[in-house]
């Protein structure tokens, strides 16, 4: 028997060679292979993972596999998005029966495959031979109840994640309520479907539930029928979450049943103002309390008292006011972490705050909060590891010595509050060894504090905006071997840069733009700082040429060396060796020679800035393989040649930007394919041609091509550019009408057409602009009248934007964020010449949302000035000289509250100037020179004290300051009454009139005489003139007499 037994032994490894080789089962490896063919989707991350091969034999060790150490069965499989979802939507229908050879799994993770359902005699039900499977996660198919009756027979499973399917709320056929037969189903994820309070009966009879998940559904408060009531039978649950559903302030009895609830999340929610404190009463097992972005009532911390064993508060985004001077919050001393980020939260912090002797993280992002943290109970939290008071109103000593003793602090993070320079004990050394530092906010602080020269563990460190004086810091590298981000943006440091002698081996971002930094980039930046991916030392003073070796940066990404004196041209060696290179700007500095020569390999730009140099030639042809470009910006520099047609190829371009520079030749009519563009910039060009037809971008905002020798008319151009904010064209030799399909363009805010030349009238399709702020069609040759329903505005009036609305830039995207929204309508950017007070101007950005104006000056304008312009009170300019305008000067032109500048010069205006004018308190310019006014000036009060003469000049009936006395004109302006017995015959004799009317006849005929009798050839010319005269009338009169007259 005992010989028996020695042969198993001895045979046992030649029987399974075949079964387990090279760590891992044959049969499960050739499974693994046949799972990858099953979603045989290229871009499938198994794709190039699992693969056939002598070195991939033990398929233990390939990605998302596990096995179990002791007999190399795989236990876990890790298949999430395994058909690429995020290239777009499939549909997998599953093949159960795959995963059969798997006998020892327990976790499978099939989230985000478009799975919709089963084949045929293959559904999920096969996956109970499975005895071993515990965890399966469904998560993020296209799953509908038909599944479920596969899923219940899953009977050793504990963990179930169905969240994002397309579940609902059914009868009891095919309803939830198969999964009642999971006895040992401790956690089950329903979130993200279309469920309601009707599953609620099945839910209730998973006993062994611990963690259930039912977010973004259908339920609300209801009554005790189908309430949330019905799970007071899950006695074991311990986690719930019922975020982003249409609850209220009921729930809370509903769940005082819960007995073992420890953690519970009510995010998104609406609570209103009621006596709702006692719902928290029977839940004084929850540690854990999540309602951000719920709405809660001003009372809500009065009955957070009776939660107390509460460890954990998050209540961000709730619309909270007041201070925080409630008992009930004061009564949570077991508290530790209080999070009341983005409320509006004011005043001190309450004196309480020191009894939470256990609070390890405190965040108060984004309240107005006040108070100088000296004074506050911060300097009690000792246990403190997190403090965020980012966006407040605190006052904190840069020395942070309040903080001196928190030796378990390891984050701090103040952004946006107010600094100041202390005078600190220069003996005393922090308790503390952090980990993240970020004091970015104003003040004057003087030198960097010295307590940083005792901190050796930094990972990131922003001291910007702080005014902070002295020198580049190199001890802060030479201290923080570790340091992983440097950011000392908008300070006052000086001197040269200097760098460590030996590699720094963990910095990735370093932004010390906006500086007083002078000197040359040290040469060996590259070798000293290898793996920078973020490098900005923009707006500074630095001097000489770019180092070559910022080329052995393989890392970097992005990198601004804007605003500075460099000189010399673009290293090969950069262009070349950071291939990672995704931002390059240049902008402003004294670059020169051709854009990019040599070898190149920075393909995966997406932002290329290189405005204000002096690059010449033409651009570089070798751009059109960075298919990733959205952004090219070429201004300002000397670049020649035609624009090249390549760009039209580079389907994701956004802005072009290129004027001031010297390019020629048409518009390519491969931007017609530029679907993506968004602002075109080619003004103070020598670009001539017409635009292309084609060309009329969907996404398109700003459009400037003012400057250049474009002729033609205007027919499809723009026609489907229903987003296009500006359209500048000004100062080019465009013909035909002003388009009628204008009125499509309904976000327009800025039409430039001036100097061009236009004819025709102006479109009464103007009038349906509501967001128009500038129009400028003067310079042409514009015929008709003045539309009266011309409607004006300033941009920031009809977008609505909130121009205080930034996002400040860097790499700390792991910091907080509030959860901010971009304005809808992109704020304009590039300058758009508008002539104001009788010189043009240059707007741009924030000062151009605020101005408004119409100029239709020189042009052949007829009629009338409509009385309605009178009414658009937010206009500053209105230009109506150089026409041949008629009428009076409407008197609503007093409304015009906000103007500035009004010229009605060199037109054919009559009667008087409305003495209303003079409540226009911030007129500056004021022009009715050469019109045919009359009557009194207005009253030189207000700003018309300002205006000389030259603004009235050339009406000869106009009087009063600063022009001629009306009294000294009044005279010879009004004739004399006639006096009895003498006849009126007004200013001239008539008798006297007819004398010497007859006596010139006589003299110039007498004078005509006297010359043909003194000149003989003149007076042969004379006989022979009237000779022909006579010749030539005779034969008139007898070629058209009737017949009968011949």
């Amino acid at each position: 028997m005992e010989s028996k037994w020695l042969m198993y032994v001895l045979l046992t490894p030649f029987l399974l060679e075949g079964l387990w080789c090279q760590g891992c089962w044959d049969q499960e490896r050739t499974a693994l292979l046949q799972l990858k063919s099953f979603f045989d989707d290229p871009r499938s991350r198994l794709n190039n993972r699992w693969v056939r091969g002598e070195e991939n034999l033990d398929c233990c060790q390939w990605e998302s596999v596990e096995c179990n150490p002791t007999t190399k069965r795989v236990i876990f499989l890790d298949l999430i998005n395994a058909r690429a979802q995020a290239f777009g939507p499939t549909i997998t229908y599953l093949n159960a029966s795959l995963f059969l050879p798997f006998k020892e799994l327990k976790s499978l993770y099939l989230c985000g495959n478009g799975i919709a359902g089963c084949i045929a005699n293959e559904g999920l039900e096969r996956l109970s031979k499975l005895r071993n499977l515990e965890t399966l996660d469904l998560s993020g198919n296209k799953l509908n109840n038909s599944i479920l009756f596969s899923l219940s027979e899953l009977l050793s499973l504990k963990s179930l994640y169905l969240a994002d399917n397309e579940f609902q709320a059914s009868n009891h056929v095919d309803g939830l309520e198969r999964l009642s037969k999971l006895r040992n189903l401790e956690t089950l994820d329903l979130s993200g479907n279309k469920l309601n309070n009707s599953i609620l009966f099945s839910l209730s009879e998973l006993l062994s539930l611990k963690s259930l998940y039912l977010a973004t559904n259908k339920f609300q408060a209801s009554n005790h029928v189908d309430g949330l009531e019905r799970l007071s039978k899950l006695r074991n649950l311990e986690t719930l979450d019922l975020s982003f559903n249409n609850l209220n302030n009921s729930i809370l009895f509903s769940l005082s049943e819960l007995l073992s609830l420890k953690s519970l999340y009510l995010v998104g929610n609406k609570f209103q103002a009621s006596n709702h404190a006692n719902g928290f009463h029977n839940l004084t097992k929850v540690e854990e309390l999540f309602m951000d972005y719920s709405i809660l009532p001003t009372n809500f911390f009065h009955g957070l008292g009776a939660l107390t064993s509460l460890k954990v508060l998050a209540i961000s985004n709730c619309q909270l006011s007041g201070s925080l001077t409630s008992p009930g919050l004061c009564e949570l001393t077991h508290l530790e972490e209080l999070v009341l980020n983005y409320n509006y939260v004011e005043g001190a912090l309450p004196s309480c705050l020191a009894n939470f002797t256990s609070l390890k993280r405190l965040s108060l992002t984004s309240n107005n909060f006040s108070g100088n943290i000296t004074l506050s109970p911060l300097n009690k939290l000792t246990t403190l590891h997190y403090l965020s008071l980012l966006d407040n109103d605190f006052q904190i000593p840069i020395s942070l010595q309040p903080l001196f003793n928190h030796s378990n602090l390891k984050i701090i993070i103040a952004t946006n509050n107010k600094f100041y320079a202390d005078t600190a004990i220069e003996s005393l050394e922090p308790t503390f060894q952090l980990d993240t530092l970020v004091l970015s906010g104003y003040g004057d602080c003087g030198a960097i504090p010295n307590f940083l020269y005792s901190q050796h563990d930094l990972k990131t460190l922003d001291l910007s905006h702080l005014n902070l004086t002295g020198e580049f810091p190199i001890w802060l590298l030479e201290n923080n071997t570790r340091l992983h981000t440097l950011l000392l943006v908008n300070n006052s440091l000086s001197g040269p840069i200097e760098l460590l002698a030996h590699s720094h081996m963990s910095l990735e971002h370093l932004d010390i733009s906006k500086n007083f930094l002078d000197g040359h980039i040290p040469m060996e930046i590259g070798a000293s700082l290898p793996r920078l991916r973020d490098l900005h030392i923009s707006r500074n003073s630095l001097t000489g040429s770019i180092p070559p070796s910022v080329g052995d940066m393989k890392l970097l990404a992005s990198l601004d060396l804007s605003h500075n004196n460099l000189s010399g041209g673009i290293p090969e060696k950069l262009t070349m060796g950071c291939s990672s290179l995704r931002l390059l700007i240049l902008s402003n500095n004294n670059l020169q020679g051709q854009i990019f020569y040599g070898k190149f390999s920075l393909f995966l730009l997406d932002e290329l800035r290189l405005n204000g140099n002096h690059f010449s030639g033409s651009i570089p042809k070798i751009l059109s393989n960075c298919s990733y470009l959205y952004l090219i910006d070429f201004s300002n520099n000397n670049l020649s040649g035609r624009i090249p047609s390549w760009m039209g190829n580079i389907s994701n371009l956004q802005e072009i930007i290129m004027p001031n520079n010297g390019l020629e030749g048409p518009i390519p009519i491969d931007f017609c394919q530029l679907r993506k563009l968004e602002i075109l910039d080619l003004s103070n060009n020598n670009i001539s041609g017409s635009l292309p037809a084609c060309f009329s971008p969907i996404m398109i905002n700003h459009v400037h091509l003012s400057k250049n020798r474009l002729e033609g008319p205007l027919t499809t151009q723009f026609c489907n550019s229903s987003s296009l904010i500006t359209l500048d064209l000004s100062d080019n030799q465009l013909s035909g009408n002003i388009p009628d399909y204008i009125n499509m363009l309904g976000e327009l805010s800025y039409l430039i057409l001036k100097n061009n030349n236009l004819e025709g009238k102006i479109p009464i399709q103007l009038c349906k602009l509501q967001k128009l702020s500038l129009m400028d069609l003067s310079l042409n040759h514009l015929s008709g009248h003045i539309p009266s329903c011309l409607n004006i505005t300033t941009f920031d009036e009809a977008n609505k934007v909130d121009l205080s609305f930034a996002q400040a830039p860097g790499p700390l995207s792991s910091f907080p964020s509030a959860p901010l929204s971009p304005p809808s309508v992109p704020i304009p950017t590039n300058e758009v010449h508008f002539t104001t007070k009788n010189v043009s101007y240059s707007y741009e950005g924030t000062l151009l949302t605020y101005m408004s104006g119409i100029d239709l000056s020189c042009n052949k304008l007829t009629g009338e000035i409509p009385y309605e312009i009178g009414q658009l009170s937010k206009i500053h300019v209105l230009n109506l000289s150089h026409n041949f305008l008629v009428g009076q000067i409407p008197s609503t032109f007093s409304n015009l509250e906000q103007i500035e500048s009004l010229d009605l010069s060199y037109n054919n205006l009559s009667g008087k100037i409305p003495p209303q004018l003079v409540q226009l308190h911030y007129l500056s310019t004021f022009r009715v020179a050469y019109n045919n006014l009359s009557g009194e000036t207005p009253k030189r009060v207000g700003q018309f004290g300002t205006f000389d003469e030259s603004c009235y000049k050339g009406n000869p009936l106009l009087c009063g300051e600063p022009m001629k006395s009306c009294r000294a004109t009044s005279t010879p302006l009004i004739p004399e009454s006639p006096t009895p017995g003498r006849e009126d015959d007004g200013f001239i004799d008539m008798g006297v009139f007819y004398v010497s009317l007859i006596v010139s006849y006589i003299m110039v005929l007498i004078t005509i005489a006297a010359v043909l009798y003194i000149n003989p050839y003149w007076r042969r010319a004379w006989f022979y003139y009237a000779e022909m005269c006579f010749i030539s009338s005779y034969y008139f009169i007898v070629d058209h007499l009737p017949k009968q007259f011949h």
